[in-house]
């Protein structure tokens, strides 16, 4: 079997002859404009392997500069201009080669021109719609489509030539196979020889060792679920991968696809009627999973984020509790949940050892509190600061669907992405976590801590990965006993709570006062007034600029520990170990990872590269308040009635000096 470059849409053998016959003019124009702008990518193609599938990427953009009406052409009847650009590479390279007066090397053979659409006029909503927007009118056009890769089948052949003969007058003459059929041979009624005599048999004999076949791979990309309102369903289209694009994508990538919008007949199945499905036949792929997590941040915003820290270089405790203020600002107090959340999203750094073990960056929470506490307000606010997240409720989450599941397409086994995946280098938020069952909360063990998925289906193995941010939010099984470990009060294993960075327990005591300040806060959030006393500097922290924010500490800063906040962990650990054992699941190796991760979070919150004490402190206070350790500290319990303090350096100052008193780090007798 031979190779050869595949058109994107199968031409008839009369077409294939007028390809050759014409145009010439039109290959060597097009031919040198390659060799204008694409030089380096050609000399890189004449050194390739000889049976290798090269990609030459061109910009749409470029092309249309120096040619609108072949551009023009290009995106409204795409099949032809595409052949044109194949074989004006080829005509490019001969023409370098020639040049060098190397005769020994051979133009490069199976080359396929890519079309990339960015910064172009078809990256407008016409010409890339979303997939739930495709329509008729889009059909044999050049079409570019946003998603997220939810399946994807394995690497095959697929024909896509053979050579009959006319048993009468010896004519040859090339088939190819109708994609739109299932990939079937349909034989001309009669002989396609031009010939005067007109022969008008229709016997023909295939020749042997005449079947041209490409690599194919079928994908099926779904759109944006965070894009869409709420009560839509996500659509999602096939895509057909040839040659070069095979196996370049994975379930849970993003990717921008460019190709030509074409159908086929859905399977004949009986009662059912027969269908045309769109399916995409891909030109050129791009993943964008460098691209997912980053936010366009002007240079004013960045100089207003350092000046914001110029002014608050004197009391930095305030300036962060101006932005965690930002944080669900509909909710009164909560301060220690908003900063947990706060340092959930901008995770810690990863850190790979000698031997190239991964150790997780990104932090675990769960929120375990009564009705009405908030919980899933803060599920719905942290996915909205995160530029990839998931939402789904325990009770709605099978393992298959919060991990991978295996579906049947076809007849071949295919692996469809779960939550978990498709939030790949975001954030997973499951609310009702208790409602889960037993057998699928301990799939996600694997997920949590390695953050990868080993998956053995219909004898499908493979891992994927999932570095991703799970926030857990449940209710406590009946009444929340104080007396009974975290574990009992939530019927959560102790391995899973383990790998909880933070856990927060929200009691709601009736207390008169507090009930007192909520209420006026929730009647003044009702009420004209508001916008009068609205303070300009919280003003500031809106969602927009908290998004801003999380994503910029995140790329910036890579805090390394100081020797005072090692001191401080380690011994912080070291006192937790020998006392915990009411909770000895919480208080394993895991807990000093989490107190690493979450100072390293702080510090990025603080807009700072090393990891200060006050930084452990402030990971130390966390712990504290999550009713899973032996507390040192009484003022960190209650995290549901914790509310921002007018002074917040001073009263940090007295709990830093319990907690080193309490460490034995500095002399003197522990605060009561």
């Amino acid at each position: 079997m031979s190779h050869r470059p595949f058109p994107a849409q199968m031409p008839p053998p009369q077409e294939e002859a007028s390809d050759d016959d014409g145009g010439e003019t039109q290959v060597r124009e097009l031919a040198s404009f390659l060799r204008k702008f694409y030089s380096d990518d050609l000399r890189i193609l004449l050194d390739a392997e000889p049976t290798e599938h090269f990609p030459l990427v061109v910009e749409f953009a470029e092309l249309m500069d120096f040619d609108p009406k072949f551009a023009n052409e290009l995106y409204s009847r795409p099949g032809k201009p595409l052949r044109v650009l194949d074989r004006a590479a080829q005509c490019a390279q001969r023409e370098m080669i020639e040049e060098s007066g190397n005769l020994k090397t051979e133009a490069h053979e199976f080359v396929h021109v890519r079309i990339d659409v960015s910064g172009s006029p078809l990256e407008f909503p016409e010409a890339s719609p979303s997939i739930g927007k495709v329509k008729v009118k889009h059909m044999g056009t050049l079409l570019t489509l946003k998603g997220t890769v939810i399946r994807s089948g394995g690497v095959k052949m697929i024909e896509y030539e053979r050579d009959y003969m006319c048993r009468k007058c010896k004519y040859r003459f090339k088939v190819y196979p109708d994609m739109e059929a299932g990939n079937r041979i349909n034989l001309p009624a009669s002989c396609p020889s031009k010939s005067s005599r007109g022969c008008a048999s229709a016997s023909f004999q295939f020749i042997e060792d005449s079947i041209i076949c490409h690599d194919y791979q079928e994908i099926k990309i779904q759109e944006n679920v965070q894009l869409l309102g709420v009560g839509s369903i996500p659509r999602s289209m096939p895509v057909i991968l040839m040659d070069d694009l095979v196996d370049i994508v994975k379930a849970g990538d993003d990717v921008i696809v460019t190709g030509i919008l074409s159908a086929k007949w859905s399977p004949d199945i009986k009662d059912v009627r027969s269908n045309l499905d769109p399916m995409l036949v891909a030109n050129y792929v791009r993943g964008t999973n460098e691209l997912k997590s980053d936010i366009e941040i002007p240079d004013e915003t960045i100089k207003e984020f350092e000046h914001f820290w110029e002014e608050h270089k004197d009391t930095p405790l305030k300036g962060r509790n101006l932005i965690l203020k930002g944080i669900c600002p509909q909710i009164f107090g909560l301060f220690t949940v908003k900063l947990a959340v706060a340092l959930t999203l901008i995770g810690g750094v990863q850190h790979v050892d000698a031997s190239g073990t991964k150790v997780r960056g990104e932090p675990h929470m769960l929120l375990v509190g009564d009705p009405g506490t908030g919980k899933s307000q803060f599920l719905k606010f942290a996915a909205k600061l995160s530029n990839r997240s998931v939402i789904t409720t325990g009770f709605g989450s099978t393992s298959a669907g919060l991990t991978v599941t295996a579906v049947k397409d076809g007849g071949e086994w295919m692996l469809e992405a779960g939550a978990l995946v498709l939030a790949d280098g975001g954030l997973c938020c499951i609310d009702e976590f208790d409602s889960m069952r037993e057998h699928d909360r301990t799939t996600i063990h694997e997920a949590m801590e390695q953050q990868t998925l080993s998956i053995a289906k219909a004898g499908l193995v493979t891992t994927l990965s999932t570095r991703t941010t799970v926030f857990g939010a449940t209710n406590p099984k009946g009444q929340y006993d104080s007396n009974e470990c975290l574990s009992v009060n939530t019927t959560l294993s102790g391995p899973l709570l383990s790998r909880f960075d933070i856990v927060l327990v929200l009691l709601d005591r009736k207390i008169a006062e507090w009930d007192k300040i909520v209420s006026l806060h929730i009647l003044n959030e009702h009420s004209d007034e508001k916008k009068d006393k609205t303070n300009d500097s919280e003003l500031k922290w809106t969602l927009p600029q908290l998004r801003r924010y999380i994503n910029h500490v995140k790329k910036r800063f890579k805090p390394v520990l100081t020797k005072e906040a090692e001191r401080v962990i380690s011994s912080y650990y070291h006192r937790q170990r020998q006392s915990g054992t009411q909770n000895a699941a919480r208080t394993t190796v895991r807990m000093l990872e989490s107190l690493i991760r979450l100072a390293q979070a702080h510090a990025r919150l603080m807009f700072r590269n090393e990891v200060e004490q006050l930084d452990a402190i402030a990971a130390i206070l966390c712990i504290e308040s999550s009713k899973t350790t032996s507390a040192i500290v009484d003022s960190a319990g209650d995290a549901l009635h914790s509310i921002f303090t007018d002074n917040p350096d001073e009263e940090y100052n007295t709990q830093a000096k319990i907690i080193l008193m309490e460490l034995g780090l500095v002399k003197g007798s522990p605060l009561s």
